[in-house]
This record gives C-alpha cells, sequence and structure tokens, in this order.
C-alpha cells in the first residue's frame, strides 16, 4: 500500500513534471513567435506580419528589415528573442532587430558623445553604419547602428557578418587588394579629426562587401592619436599573401610608412593612385548606359531632363589604345521652381555641363584636376542658369533650377558628381549602396551632430535643399565629387526622386537590377521596368533613371609593381583643388579666382579711389550670401531656414594675402604688449560662428592658401592647408591642427602673424 502510494507519488510527480515542462516549452514558443512579430509601418496599419514576410498581409506596405549592431559601454549578454526598449529584438551577438520601424523613440535632447562621430561622418555612409537610436534601460546604455555589413539571408549561421578583410585578402585581385588600401588611406584623415582612427589598425573592424570597405563601428583613439607608422605596421603583416603582381608595392608602402617618409594620408592616397594606374594599362573595360525620362501620372509636363537623350541605350569599349572614343558619361537632372523653368534649368545643365567635359576630359588627366574641373563644369552650369534667371527678373520661389547627378568613367575609375536630392546607387554582386548624400536640411542636422537621421526627417521642412543649380552664385556652391575604384563588375544607377522615394531602390535592386549583372537582362530593360515601378509605386513626381552597367574585361595580369627602390622619391602634390570630402557644405570656398584684384583694390583704397571703384563695379551685390536665398524645393510650401550669419568684425586690413602663396606662421616675441588670442583652423565658415575647430595653429607652421572668400559685411576669409606644423613650444597649447587640414581661418587674423615665403616642402604645391 505504502509502495504503491509511493509509486502513484512519483508517478503523479513526474507527470507534473513532465507537463510543466511542456508548458514552458510552449510558453517559450509562444514568445519566441511574438517576438519575431514585425509591425507595420503604415501608421495607418500596424498589422502584426512575421518576421520573413516582405509586404505587409493587410496593406501590402514594404516590411523594411532594420537589422541593428548594438554599442554597449558595459557588455551584457542578452539571450535570443529577448527585447528590449519594446521594440529592439536580440537576434545573435550584438545584432538586434527593429520590430517597429515605423515607431519612433524618445531621442535624448543631448546626444551621447559616442553618437557624434557616427553623425558627423555621415558623408561617408558608403564605409560606416550610422546612429540609428540611443536607448537607455536601466544601466545599460545602447548605441543602434543601422547600415551594418551584414548579409540578411545568413542570419541563421554563426557569423552573418560580411568577411573580414584579412579573410579575403589573399585570395582578392592585385586590383581589388590596392583597391581596398586606397579606400582605408581615403579614410584616414576623416576618421582621424574625429577621434577614431583607431578603427583602421583593427583588422576584425575591418569588413569587405566585394569592391567596398565596410566598417563595422567606430572606435575611440584614446588621448594618443593614432600614427600612420601603425598603418604601416598593420600593412606589413599582408605583406606575405598579397598577389605576387602587388607584392612589391605593398611593401614598399608598408616600409615607408614604417619609416615616416610618408608625412599624410594625401601623400599615400598619391602613391596608390600611381599604383592603382599601372594595371589600367592592361585593363579593358565594356560600358552599356541606357536612359529613360517619363512625365509620371500626376504631372503635366516633364522637368527632368538626362544625358545620353531619354530611350539611348549606349555601348562602349575603353582601353589605352581606343582612350579617345566617345567617354562613358551619363548626367541626371531634376528640374524645380518657376512657371515652366525646372525643364529649362534641367535642360541648360545637361547642355553646359556634358560640352565641358566632353572637351576638357583627357585619359590622362590627373584625378585632382579632372576632380576640380567637374566641379567648374557644373559652376559654369550654374552661372548660366542664374543668368538666365536674372535676365528674366525671377526672384526668391519663381527661380528655377536643377538638381544634378553625373558619372564619369575614366578608365579603372568612376567619378560621381552631384547637387541636390537625385541620387547615385552602386550595385555589385555584394549588395546596393547609396553613394551620393542629399543636399537637404535633414543632412545638414545630422552632419552637424544635433540629430539622428530618423528623427531629422521628422521635422518640418527637412527635405527643403540646400543647394541647387540656380539658385545662388557659384562661389557659394559646393559641388561634391566623388571617385570610386572599378575592380570588378558592377551598376551605377543615376535616378530623381521620382524613384528613389519610398526607398523603392532599396525595394527593387536585387528583383530588376541584379538581374542585368547576371546577364538575364540588358540595361535598357531595366530601365523601362524602373519606370513603371516608380509610377505606380510612387506617381507622385517626374522619374529619370540612368542605368551605367561596367564589365572589367581585362587586366587580371599586370605588369608587376615598381621595386621599391624605383618609388624611393615623394609624389609631388596635384594642382591645388577644393578639399572638402563632406558632401553638403554649408559655406564653401570660393570658387572665383581673384588673383592680384584684392591687392589692387588695396592699393587704391590707399590712393583714396577704392570706394568710387568699389561702388562702380558693384562688388559687394556678387557677394550675394547663399543663407539670404532660399532654395526652392519639389514642395513650394517649404523653404530651408537660413543659417546665421557670422558676427560682424572689424574692417579688414589694407593689407592682404594673396591664394596660391604659402605663408609661414610666425611667433609673436613678447615684448610686453598684449599677445594676440591663439590661431584656430575652422572647418568651414559655419563652424567658424558655431566655434568648432579642427584645431589651434602654432607658430612656425606652414600653410597654403586655396583661396579666398568675401563675405557681405567686407569681411575676408582664407581656405588654407596645412603643410607642416611648427613645433609646439607652450604645453598648455590646445589640440593643435595636424598636416593635410583643410579649413578657414580669418584674414585679418592671419596677417599680423605671417610671411609669405616661396620654399614649398613636400606636399605642398
Amino acid at each position: 500500500m505504502v509502495g504503491f502510494g509511493g509509486g502513484s507519488l512519483a508517478s503523479t510527480r513526474g507527470c507534473l513534471q513532465r507537463s510543466t515542462i511542456s508548458i514552458l516549452g510552449i510558453c517559450e514558443l509562444i514568445n519566441q513567435l511574438m517576438a519575431a512579430t514585425l509591425y507595420c509601418p503604415n501608421y495607418n496599419c500596424q498589422a502584426p506580419n512575421p518576421e520573413h514576410h516582405k509586404h505587409c498581409e493587410k496593406c501590402r506596405t514594404l516590411l523594411p528589415k532594420r537589422y541593428l549592431w548594438s554599442v554597449e559601454q558595459s557588455a551584457t549578454p542578452h539571450q535570443p528573442g529577448e527585447i528590449v526598449g519594446d521594440r529592439y529584438l536580440f537576434k545573435q551577438q550584438q545584432i538586434w532587430l527593429d520590430t517597429k520601424p515605423g515607431s519612433f523613440s524618445e531621442t535624448p535632447l543631448e546626444l551621447p558623445a559616442i553618437a557624434l562621430p557616427y553623425l558627423k561622418l555621415i558623408p561617408y555612409q558608403i564605409h560606416l553604419p550610422q546612429a540609428y537610436d540611443w536607448l537607455e534601460t536601466g544601466s545599460r546604455h545602447l548605441l543602434f547602428l543601422e547600415n551594418i555589413p551584414l548579409n540578411p539571408n545568413r542570419l541563421n549561421s554563426s557569423d552573418p557578418l560580411a568577411p573580414a578583410l584579412t579573410q579575403l585578402w589573399s585570395t582578392a585581385s592585385p586590383l581589388r587588394q590596392l583597391n581596398w588600401l586606397w579606400q582605408i588611406a581615403q579614410l584616414w584623415q576623416p576618421l582621424s579629426l574625429q577621434g577614431v582612427a583607431a578603427t583602421l589598425l583593427d583588422p576584425q573592424l575591418i569588413r569587405v562587401e566585394g569592391p567596398l570597405i565596410r566598417l563595422l563601428e567606430l572606435r575611440p583613439s584614446g588621448k594618443s592619436a593614432p600614427k600612420l607608422q601603425q598603418l604601416g605596421q598593420l600593412w606589413s603583416q599582408w605583406v606575405k599573401t598579397a598577389h605576387p603582381d602587388a607584392t612589391s608595392g605593398v611593401q614598399n608602402l608598408a616600409n615607408r610608412l614604417i619609416r615616416g617618409e610618408i608625412k599624410g594620408s594625401e601623400q599615400l592616397v598619391s602613391l596608390l593612385d600611381e599604383s592603382l594606374a599601372q594595371f589600367a594599362t592592361s585593363a579593358t573595360l565594356d560600358f552599356q548606359i541606357a536612359t529613360l525620362t517619363n512625365t509620371g501620372p500626376s504631372r503635366r509636363r516633364n522637368e527632368d531632363a538626362c544625358y545620353p537623350p531619354s530611350g539611348s541605350s549606349v555601348c562602349l569599349s575603353w582601353d589605352r589604345a581606343s582612350a579617345h572614343v566617345p567617354i562613358p558619361l551619363t548626367i541626371v537632372c531634376d528640374g524645380i521652381g518657376g512657371h515652366e523653368g525646372g525643364n529649362v534649368a534641367s535642360q541648360l545643365a545637361i547642355e553646359t555641363v556634358q560640352q565641358r567635359v566632353e572637351q576638357l576630359f583627357h585619359p590622362d588627366l590627373h584625378p585632382d584636376r579632372l576632380q576640380t574641373e567637374l566641379e567648374q563644369a557644373v559652376c559654369i552650369a550654374n552661372d548660366r542658369i542664374s543668368q538666365q534667371n536674372d535676365s528674366e527678373r525671377r526672384h526668391e520661389r519663381q527661380r528655377m533650377g536643377t538638381t544634378l547627378v553625373m558619372a564619369l568613367a575614366q578608365g579603372h575609375q568612376m567619378y560621381i558628381t552631384h547637387v541636390g536630392d537625385s541620387r547615385v546607387y552602386w550595385i555589385t554582386a555584394f549588395g546596393c549602396h547609396q553613394v551620393t548624400l542629399d543636399d537637404d536640411v535633414a543632412t545638414r542636422e545630422v552632419r552637424l551632430g544635433y540629430a539622428f537621421y530618423r528623427d531629422a526627417l521628422q521635422h518640418p521642412g527637412s527635405g527643403s535643399l540646400v543647394q541647387a543649380l540656380g539658385m545662388s552664385a557659384s562661389d557659394l556652391l559646393h559641388p561634391t565629387v566623388g571617385r570610386f575604384i572599378l575592380d570588378g563588375d558592377g551598376i551605377f544607377l543615376l535616378c530623381s526622386d521620382g524613384l528613389s522615394d519610398g526607398d523603392r531602390v532599396e525595394e527593387y535592386w536585387e528583383s530588376e537590377i541584379l538581374p542585368v549583372l547576371n546577364g538575364q537582362i540588358d540595361a535598357k530593360t531595366a530601365v523601362e521596368r524602373l519606370v513603371e515601378i516608380a509610377n505606380t509605386q510612387n506617381g507622385h513626381d517626374n522619374v529619370t533613371i540612368s542605368l551605367l552597367h561596367y564589365r572589367l574585361l581585362g587586366g587580371s595580369n599586370p605588369p608587376p609593381l615598381a621595386h621599391p627602390e624605383s618609388q624611393r622619391t615623394v609624389l609631388s602634390s596635384p594642382e591645388p583643388r577644393s578639399q572638402s570630402n563632406l558632401k553638403t557644405q554649408l559655406l564653401p570656398p570660393s570658387k572665383s579666382d581673384w588673383g592680384i584684384l584684392p591687392l589692387i583694390l588695396g592699393i587704391l583704397l590707399l590712393l583714396g579711389l577704392g570706394v568710387p571703384l568699389a561702388y562702380l563695379l558693384g562688388v559687394p551685390n556678387l557677394l550675394r550670401a547663399w543663407q539670404q536665398t532660399p532654395v526652392a524645393t519639389s514642395d513650394p510650401s517649404i523653404v530651408v531656414i537660413p543659417s546665421p550669419d557670422p558676427p560682424p568684425v572689424a574692417a579688414p586690413p589694407q593689407a592682404s594675402l594673396e591664394a596660391r602663396s604659402l605663408v609661414q606662421v610666425e611667433a609673436i616675441a613678447n615684448n610686453g604688449i598684449e599677445q594676440p588670442p591663439p590661431l584656430f583652423l575652422f572647418s568651414s565658415l559655419q563652424a567658424a560662428t558655431e566655434r568648432e575647430t579642427l584645431g589651434e595653429i602654432p607658430p612656425n607652421s606652414l600653410l597654403y592658401i586655396q583661396g579666398k572668400q568675401t563675405l557681405e559685411n567686407a569681411e575676408v576669409w582664407l581656405n588654407l592647408r596645412v603643410c607642416t606644423v611648427g613645433p609646439l613650444s607652450e604645453p598648455n597649447l590646445s589640440a593643435p591642427v595636424v598636416p593635410g587640414n583643410v579649413g578657414w581661418v580669418r584674414e585679418i587674423d592671419l596677417l599680423p602673424r605671417s610671411s609669405v615665403t616661396s620654399s614649398p616642402p613636400q606636399g605642398c604645391p
């Protein structure tokens, strides 16, 4: 009886335990299923959907998969299926999914310092993740990053991230290996300015997606900024597994970096350019360009334009022997503003830029010179449109203007020129990446470190343009020119916002553009499909699309790179140009070359003739402030709120410093008089008003004056490049500038402590 009773009790306990385990298992399964629910971003729907669905089951809205990477100050273990902030689902490692992509969290007014480098480096979004959200839950502080190097199709694998550079280095072609190093060199200076260059010294943070370098996160450099010598030490570890045709070149660069012979990232980029150019001698590239523009279902007039003309399908082949055939060039413009004005502006821009580029293009033109010429071509188009506006007495919102995106191939290099909010995307077998950054208010807020991008988009007027062709003087226009190395097959998509709005490119690139790379359809067919998608899925605007499909046919066995001993001499710096990689610059350097005019005016002022002459020439009217010219948008109710002007200052000195001259900063002796304030270098004129400096310029530094800009209040600012930095004689000196920095100094501040010199060091013109 006892035994039976005991056995029954034991059996009962076993049943209860099994039942409890089963219930817990069911509950855990239910929790996981609930955790994997993705809510529709449509505000009027918000229906729950399984994570693997592409569109909402209820309203067919696209379900964006925002896979994020978390940066947490104190590493806290998380369990799969865990949700924080009532929205972020933990997947594995540091990977999360935003289950409510249509909702907005309460971002703190003062953003955390850890997020600022991501915001200010948004012009490099093709290489870097971007800050998405900041979450504080108890003692946990998490920064979520979007645009991470992740393959969503491998989320269930142990390592869904893009491979590290070191994993693919030994199997890459020599052209790709040098391309990867070239991109790292390009990133060194901007990351150094934000104190995160240590990222480029950690191989685990350097990921690759085909030809692209992609950084997993940014790592603060700490108190001591990393040196180029450390970069050379890292690269020296890769020499043994480099391609035989690239081994000597990589070894040479690493040795020179370690020995300190390469003084700055600009010189390093120039040396890599020289190495890359050797492979272009044996490369053959085929190009196919297809264009199409359409009025759309809701507009009466098409204000867009493109080159080659709409409906074209052009095939070109490039090699050294046939380098003078028609060049691979395509342009897309989206006209804005004024009655029957946008179409005129876009056509003027196409005609002017196309003719200018084809007249000046040469296959051996130095990259920096070519970038300068592309900027000048856009500025000339801007002047033509502005003159048309003035002749027709168009003012404010009636002024016609246009955006512009342009792709120009020069051998194994692609140059992307951009003004406005039309876009360029780069599609390879490894992904789709947005190359350009919209010149709008939202982007400006992010770049200044004021807001996360998704928050900035919610502000009124966030889509208003801060610059477009025809809206202001060319002195105040800053076209963006980016350069990319072609080391495989790919496609550049140029389009107006009739297609890019609503993330249509991100939604359809795999189904509509990737087949072109696979040879399943041609570029002309893909363009026609994309226009149809734009009209049916968006339909609110004109749409214009150009696809530039390129294929690398030769160059797999180029001549070996020159032996290290034959590359001992330091390359001379190229012709000076406006050096700013920022995609949207509020107050860019002047494009006008005044030559000796300021000096002549100064002499005339001394003779008492300057005032009437200045009145006759109307100089003040030529220097219109960019902030006072609102740029029209496709929505006439939205106008950009101008940035504040710099504060009034004393009148400029009668002497002046000339553009394209070298000046030495002299130390002012302490002879009992009041010492001048420190001399600071500002990244832009807007940064000067906010006292955001690149650093202090010590005495005995050597500076190159790239250009000058005069404001309406007659204040003269100099655009400088730091060639060398003087010794730090005072221990309490604030953070100094570094060689290669480019920024602005007020002329009146530099004049009393400068002398002109004619003996440039290496790295200066």
